[in-house]
């Protein structure tokens, strides 16, 4: 079946990871540089949490959570939810932290006629209620699913069956993207076309989104 629909995880796949912007968060949080050391798949050899998550000892919501923490401390601040962190370190300019790739293939995409949806896990729970209005780039997708909202997080079988619902659409006609081993084999198993999307190598990986879409 040809692909109508391009379904998309946010933190990773359409925003650079927290990993990668440690300058700005430092910058913004007002902490000397170098003060984050934790690079998650960038370096997992020299963070023992990320090695925990992939191994499925603990959940990446889990993961997160441990590093706000981490992070309000040295503020000397006690902070219990992830939306401070991120909100903090990104709210003054979000578009800052989306990929140009993701912008690039977005654009490509609705050119053709394919359709957008955003599938999350913790979209506003992450980024804050009010980030999608100030994000434009988010005004181009018709559908988002976020877990924050709905409860049902990715790799359960009723996360993807809430986009095909929504689009009115099989699974088949879907092409999933996502950072999570995990999330990718949730979305084959669900019948979608799903990509492993490679943090490492973001081009590289929407050049291969783009081939799927046969585009």
């Amino acid at each position: 079946m040809k692909p109508r629909a391009l379904v998309l995880d946010f933190g990773g796949v359409i925003s650079r990871t927290l990993f990668e912007t440690h300058a700005l968060s430092e910058q913004a949080l007002g902490l000397p540089p170098g003060t984050l050391g934790w690079r998650g798949p960038f370096d997992p050899a020299h963070d023992a949490l990320w090695r925990r998550m992939q191994a499925g000892d603990i959940s990446e919501r889990d993961y997160w959570m441990a590093r706000t923490r981490e992070v309000g401390r040295l503020l000397g601040e006690d902070w219990d939810r992830m939306e401070t962190f991120v909100v903090r370190a990104r709210g003054a300019d979000p578009a800052a932290v989306i990929r140009p790739e993701a912008a690039a293939a977005v654009d490509c995409a609705a050119a053709a006629g394919v359709r957008l949806a955003i599938l999350s896990n913790e979209l506003d729970l992450f980024y804050g209620a009010d980030f999608r209005r100030r994000l434009p780039l988010l005004q181009r997708f018709e559908l988002i699913v976020d877990g924050t909202h709905t409860g049902i997080l990715k790799p359960d079988p009723r996360a993807y069956a809430a986009v095909t619902a929504g689009l009115g659409l099989p699974a088949a006609a879907c092409v999933f993207v996502d950072d999570q081993p995990r999330n990718v084999a949730g979305g084959l198993a669900a019948g979608m076309d799903a990509v492993a999307f490679d943090v490492t190598h973001p081009a590289a990986s929407f050049a291969q989104v783009l081939r799927r879409l046969g585009l």
